[in-house]
Formats: C-alpha cells, structure tokens, sequence
C-alpha cells in the first residue's frame, strides 16, 4: 500500500519573551563634609531596555515558502526522535553553528552516538502511542456491529457488499482513507482521485485479514492495533511507530483471483 508523505502541522515554535528592563537604581548623594561643600554624586542613567525580538518575517513569495518547507521537512525527518523544545533550541544553535562555519562538536565524532539515542528515542514514541491507543480500541470493539479478532483486528461493517468475497492471495482493487486515532489523516486514495490496486498478500496483515471479510461493494471500518499495521517502528514521517490506523475502506473489485 502506497503511503504518501502529506505536510504534518509546523511545530509551533515558542519563543522566548523579551527580558523585562531593570529598574534603575535609586540616585546615591553624598553629605556635605563639615567645613566644605561638596557636590552631589552624579547619578547612573538607567539602563537601557532591552529590545524584543524582532517578529518572524511573512512568508510573501514562492521561494520563501519553499525553504520555509525545507524546515518543516526537517522537522518532520526528526520526529522519532521525540525533541523537547529544549533540543529543538539545540537544533537551531547547530544551524546557525554551521552557517557561520563554527560547529560547537566534531560532527565525525559524534555521529556514531546519534543511532543509540534515535532506537531508545523511537522506543519511547512508540510505547507512548500504544498507552495512548489502549482507551480508544477498547472503545472501539464495544461499538454496536464492531468484531474484535484473535489478532486484535476491530471490523465494521458500514456497507455490507453483495459480491464475491476476495482470498489473501487476490489482488484488490479499493478506495480508502487512512487517519490516526486522533483524526490525523494520512493517506487518502480519494484525494488521489485514484482507486489503489494490490495483492492482499502484500500489505499490512490488518488489511490481509479484514478485506477477507468485505464483499465486492460493501464498506467497512478497519481498526489495526501497531502489532497488525506498522508495528513499533511505524511508517515515518506520517505514522509514529506504536501507532494505530483507522482505515474506512470501500472494496471495489477483485481483480485477479
């Protein structure tokens, strides 16, 4: 199954508040001595304010946009690595590092150390999409028509079909949508404008499994817990690893038996 890399929403960015002024010191005099006049001390102008950080520029032209994307794809290539603000702080000093050509590390020695923290990082995510997923496929298998599988696999008919029935070794021919348990959609053969052909001994074992239960014209819900989709190490950018699919699938023929 094709899975297009669709623009995930910008991280916002927080940035940090201009600091507040200082407030100025009160002005020291000195008493006069008893047979002579002495001027009073100067006083210390107060310290200058210090001066927001200018706001983001628009993004006005085709190319501003266009390296504007370059940034979000970035991002997005970091996103099993779960940065804190913090980090992504880190981030940004090592562009600028390296646009003025003064890298704070050896990036030699320190590149062999990047692959340990991204498995432990994609480790973390993954568990966390799966405590996150737990409260939402329990109810989901609760659902009135709703079948939970031996393989955790939660069906629905939405359309029964009055057609033949396809076999694992079948290749189908489908419209689908793809989205996350928080409605995040990731793929979308109806955006395409293009109904996806595929062996079902080809995809993931969620799809395998649950358009075996569909017939030629029918619609159905697949809910596909991460063991039965793309299991801990997801489908990245667009699926987390630990994620798991809801699928609202419509089968449209079989195409070779």
């Amino acid at each position: 199954m094709r899975i297009l890399p669709f623009l995930l929403p910008a991280l916002l960015l927080a940035q940090t508040p201009p600091p507040k002024a200082p407030v100025a010191p009160a002005p020291k005099t000195t008493a006069p001595a008893a047979a002579k006049t002495t001027a009073p001390a100067a006083t210390k102008s107060a310290p200058t304010a210090a001066k927001p950080k200018p706001a983001a520029p628009e993004l006005t032209t085709d190319e501003e946009k266009a390296i504007y994307a370059v940034g979000l794809s970035l991002y997005r290539s970091l996103g099993s690595l779960d940065l804190s603000p913090e980090e992504v702080a880190l981030v940004q000093r090592a562009f600028a590092d390296a646009a003025a050509g003064k890298p704070a590390v050896d990036i030699n020695q320190w590149l062999p150390k990047i692959q340990p923290i991204a498995q432990a990082r994609a480790a973390r995510v993954a568990e966390r999409q799966k405590a996150s997923a737990a409260a939402y496929l329990t109810k989901a298998a609760a659902e009135p028509g709703a079948t939970k599988t031996d393989s955790g696999l939660i069906y629905k008919d939405l359309q029964p079909g009055t057609g033949a029935a396809p076999k694992a070794t079948d290749t189908v021919k489908v419209n689908y949508r793809g989205t996350l348990i928080d409605g995040t959609e990731f793929d979308s053969s109806y955006k395409r404008n293009e109904p996806a052909t595929f062996p079902l001994n080809g995809v993931i074992r969620c799809w395998t499994e649950g358009l075996q239960k569909m017939k030629v014209g029918g619609k159905a819900q697949l809910v596909c817990p991460s063991d039965i989709a793309y299991g801990n190490s997801g489908h990245p950018p667009v699926i987390p690893g630990g994620a798991t699919l809801i699928f609202q699938v419509e089968l449209l023929d079989i195409v070779t038996k």
